[in-house]
């Protein structure tokens, strides 16, 4: 089964990635604050890590990035993360921050499943507008 870890403190982004990505194959497991990903990365390796990007203390960027130090240290799993954005203009951050994936709000349950499972896969990619089509890298851009 595999397995999708969101941190978010809103009802309504747990409710909007549940719906897209939870099925009879997948499962969708919340906690609420920054500060509670890596024990439930350590616990339970998930196959995903969904973070919003303003939650607690402990915001998206800021937990992505200790995962990364955690994971290069040896202390944690190496996990693909996807972050959801609230704007453009965070993109560049969740570049910095070692991403694997971004989305900026309002979500669309498409494209969230697309990226989520591209993400999964090892690809790397991102969708600046919910109307957008993923741009993974390694890909060439048509346009």
């Amino acid at each position: 089964m595999t397995e999708v870890l969101i941190a978010t403190d809103a009802d309504a982004v747990h409710a909007d990635v549940e719906a897209a990505l939870a099925d009879e194959s997948t499962q969708v497991r919340r906690v609420r604050s920054g500060v509670e990903v890596p024990p439930a990365v350590e616990s339970s390796t998930p196959d995903l890590v969904v973070l919003d990007l303003q939650i607690g203390n402990m915001g998206g960027i800021a937990t992505c990035m200790h995962l990364r130090h955690e994971a290069e240290d040896g202390r944690l799993p190496d996990v693909p993360v996807l972050i959801l954005l609230d704007r453009g203009a965070d993109v560049m951050l969740a570049r910095r921050s070692g991403a694997d994936g971004w989305l900026v709000k309002p979500l669309d349950a498409f494209n969230l499943r697309r990226t989520a499972l591209a993400v999964m896969e090892g690809r790397t990619g991102e969708v600046a507008r919910p109307s957008a089509q993923p741009q993974l890298a390694g890909d060439v851009n048509p346009a």
